[in-house]
């Protein structure tokens, strides 16, 4: 079975940027990156890190604010921020050299189990299997696993099976990633290609014609949806930008400021009271500019912009970090959620 999939993968694999190399900055920098990211879109911000961090060292002395604006877009945020604290901590506790198992791995920031298996594994040959939902959906499938995988159990007994399949004498970098290429492009979540699969004369629920009802997932509730007013203060050519705490949700950006609109409230009297809470001013709203939606893993939002100036009082970072005048001309220097970066062409 193993067999069959390796040479498939010896055979098929995408010419990825970072399987050129087996170098643990970026073997850790790929794996990071492509969190909840598709390949397709991961892949520019991948070699725009090597061109502005080549080396982890490069990467360690730059700023929040730098390392920010080259992730911005790709969401998650807190990604970017443990991918500078990780980079620091690598050069000033261990001289700038990755730890070479999966356990000291793991106690960097902004690594996990599945993380610290991959670099572990293919920039050190570690016998330690990756478990990410590619891996997670092979295995349900060729074992025809009935249980719910979102249990702690389950999970545990997924990463002691994958595990136990690595076998001893091979390229076990090349088996995880054999694994999750499997996943990746055959074994898929929505019309799996069973025709084309490698290995697919072991698939238990290939042969049972439970393909397509495997990995058996939990009912998701319904995300929540946050109605925002938003106001884009204008003053002599510019805009006024507030920056966001570092720690919690899109920590260390710049975005116009206002908040949620509270039930009962019209969206005007919602964007004076916000702005008055977080600035101290009050402000004259004068025409709504756009309606923005977005959504994030775990909620949506409606964005309503409201073009506005300031009729009495001088903004004050009540909860910004920091409150800055900005030309639109300059609006590319600064690193905006990308709700913001919807709106900010027609301003």
């Amino acid at each position: 079975m193993l067999r069959a999939l390796h040479a498939w993968y010896g055979r098929e694999a995408r010419d990825l940027p970072w399987r050129k190399s087996t170098d643990a900055y970026r073997v850790w920098l790929a794996e990071i990156i492509l969190q909840q990211t598709r390949v397709i879109q991961g892949t520019p911000y991948y070699e725009r890190f090597l061109r502005e961090f080549p080396s982890v060292e490069a990467l360690a002395s730059a700023s929040e604010e730098t390392v920010l604006k080259c992730w911005e877009g790709l969401g998650y945020y807190t990604r970017a921020r443990n991918l500078l604290r990780c980079a620091q901590t690598i050069v000033e506790k261990y001289a700038g050299r990755f730890p070479s198992t999966a356990s000291e791995l793991q106690k960097l920031p902004g690594i996990g189990p599945y993380t610290a298996a991959a670099i572990a594994s293919i920039a050190f040959g570690e016998r330690v299997a990756v478990l990410d939902g590619n891996v997670i959906r092979v295995l349900t499938r060729w074992f025809n696993i009935a249980e719910c995988v979102d249990t702690a159990s389950t999970r545990r007994f997924l990463q002691e099976l994958a595990n136990d399949l690595m076998p001893r004498h091979c390229n076990h970098g090349l088996h995880n990633q054999a694994m999750m290429e499997l996943g990746a492009r055959v074994c898929t979540f929505q019309q799996p290609l069973c025709g084309s699969c490698p290995v697919r004369r072991y698939c238990a629920a290939q042969a049972a014609g439970t393909v397509t009802q495997r990995p058996v997932r939990a009912v998701k509730p319904q995300p929540p949806h946050y109605t925002i007013v938003v106001a884009a203060i204008k003053q002599r050519g510019r805009y006024l930008l507030g920056k966001r705490p570092s720690e919690g949700l899109l920590g260390g950006l710049w975005e116009f400021p206002g908040g949620k609109v509270q039930e009962g409230e019209d969206l005007v009297r919602a964007l004076r009271r916000e702005i008055n809470e977080e600035l101290g001013i009050e402000i004259i709203p004068k025409k709504q500019v756009a309606t923005v939606r977005h959504a994030y893993s775990h909620f949506r939002v409606t964005l309503h912009v409201y073009l506005c100036g300031i009729s009495s009082g001088k903004p004050k970072a009540r909860w910004h970090t920091e409150l800055v005048w900005v030309k639109p001309a300059d609006f590319d220097q600064f690193a905006f959620p990308q709700a913001n970066r919807k709106f900010l062409p027609l301003l």
